[in-house]
């Protein structure tokens, strides 16, 4: 017995003159994600994996009330940790425990759990909330949009503070289930497939059930709320395809509407030639109240156009243009917002191919078009890096799409086509960016690519033409714009309201 206790104290002191460090104290997630144009959107410290968004609407007061539940993992030791929004909070619980929290900034929701987290742990939050989210402004402005018979959940880049807490950034994507009760004859409509139908509730009430079942950026969480004629069809492969139009349209805007949206599978269909193998469960399109949405927006499975595209008719530019999206922002989407040509310039580009494969207008005669005929301070734009003001600027749009042409006449159809491809097979359901657009060009193409990129992207001054490309327009008398320019202007004067 004596001898062990000698031993022990032998190791004790051996210890004693060891040096352990000591680990690190949980400390607070980071408020923001580093963004270069946003630095304080999304949070650092932990990944969310799944929310589930539980809400009651009354559109006679334009109140909206809730409960998120959060599911994520810690990605460090935590001590507290943020959420983007700012309707107002009743209660938060982490992992079944009351939580408590602060205020910061004008969008910052600081939870301090009544444990520590640590690093690989899961985590449960779970918030309740209600307010008048037309009442809120936040980033100067208020991106809930009430309308005559409901609202509309619909923008970018912030849109989720409005209506669900989250960690509100592209690289951080989500499956998503979220349920709505409204007044009995109120249709809501968001994202993905229906569960379940919607289901009587209490006396007066129903809730509709919706789902997304790939993961998905918060801004692209989208609710459009109000009357609507809802469509329904199956793809040839056997994908639902719903599709919404406000009974608020004027019937010359609905006819156009439908003449457009329900075209989405064949449009889509044809995309999918193009770009790859359709990313999602479901397609579709909910087109909103006159007056009330000023642009179009790629929501994830079902994107929401304004009524104004179909003001002048039928309009499947922007059809083809948000539904490019879906591979190019959706499933590939930008790790930083600067960098917002990848889903612009391509989805635009989108555009030039359909009107190419329409008979038309060819990719080439929209380029020539486009080259010769755009204002000077179009040039003066990077579109790599146009930023945080000018991030929807006609030059992310279009030069960017002539970025992509001028990528094709170098490297030829064949790999053009391979880098499309190969583009949203690699990065599906992530994020990407332009950087590994380049690399990834150079490797199927084998050829140097940084001058092309440097001079279409980053510099702000208009490109100068050289041999064929110089000579072949230099020949031609006059440029005329292609039957197709006309539509692609308009849907894109609309797009830049977003």
């Amino acid at each position: 017995m004596r001898r062990l206790l000698v031993a022990t104290a032998a190791t004790v002191l051996t210890l004693a003159g060891t040096a352990v460090p000591a680990a690190a104290a949980p400390a607070p997630g980071g408020a923001g994600l580093g963004d270069e144009y946003f630095p304080d959107y999304g949070n650092g410290g932990y990944d969310v994996s799944h929310y589930d968004i539980r809400l009651r609407y009354y559109p006679d007061q334009d109140r909206l009330t809730g409960t998120t539940t959060i599911l994520a993992t810690a990605e460090q030791d935590l001590s507290s940790f943020n959420l983007d929004f700012i309707l107002d909070v009743a209660s938060v619980k982490v992992n079944n425990r009351p939580a408590t929290f602060v205020r910061q900034g004008d969008h910052e929701l600081v939870v301090t759990p009544a444990r520590t987290l640590s690093d690989g742990q899961a985590m449960t939050v779970v918030v309740q909330y209600s307010g008048v989210p037309s009442n809120k402004v936040a980033a100067g402005y208020t991106a809930w949009v009430r309308t005559p018979d409901g609202a509309l959940a619909v923008g970018e880049p912030e849109e989720a503070w409005w209506w669900f807490p989250s960690n509100d950034h592209p690289s951080d994507k989500a499956t998503f289930d979220v349920s709505v009760a409204v007044p009995d004859g109120v249709e809501v409509i968001s994202n993905g497939v229906q569960p379940r139908n919607p289901t009587p509730e209490i006396l007066g009430w129903t809730r509709w059930y919706w789902r997304s079942e790939k993961p998905q950026a918060t801004y692209l969480a989208s609710l459009a709320i109000g009357q609507y004629d809802i469509t329904r069809d199956v793809t040839a492969d056997g994908q639902p395809v719903i599709n919404a139009y406000s009974k608020l349209l004027p019937e010359a805007f609905d006819a156009a509407a439908r003449s457009s949206v329900e075209r989405t599978a064949e449009i889509t269909d044809w995309e999918a030639t193009v770009f790859g193998p359709w990313p999602f469960e479901a397609r579709g399109g909910v087109v909103a109240p006159p007056g009330t949405l000023g642009f179009a927006l790629e929501n994830q499975t079902r994107p929401n156009y304004s009524a104004a595209f179909f003001r002048g008719g039928s309009n499947t530019s922007v059809i083809v243009h948000e539904n490019a999206h879906q591979w190019f922002g959706d499933s590939v989407s930008v790790a930083q917002w600067k960098e917002i040509w990848l889903n612009e310039g391509f989805a635009s580009y989108a555009e030039w191919l359909w009107s190419e494969a329409q008979g038309e207008g060819t990719t080439d005669e929209i380029f020539d078009y486009l080259y010769a005929t755009e204002p000077a301070d179009f040039w003066t734009v990077e579109p790599g890096d146009p930023t945080a003001p000018l991030l929807f600027d006609n030059a992310v749009y279009d030069r960017g799409a002539m970025t992509l042409h001028q990528l094709r006449r170098t490297v030829g159809d064949d790999d053009f086509f391979e880098i499309l491809r190969t583009w949203t097979a690699e990065h599906r359901y992530g994020n990407a960016t332009t950087e590994e657009f380049i690399a990834l060009s150079e490797k199927i193409s084998g050829l140097q690519l940084d001058e092309l990129f440097q001079t279409w992207l980053y510099t702000p001054s208009k490109p100068v033409l050289t041999g064929n490309q110089a000579r072949a327009l230099a020949a031609k008398t006059a440029v005329k714009a292609p039957k197709s320019w006309a539509q692609i202007k308009r849907t894109h004067e609309l797009l830049h309201g977003h």
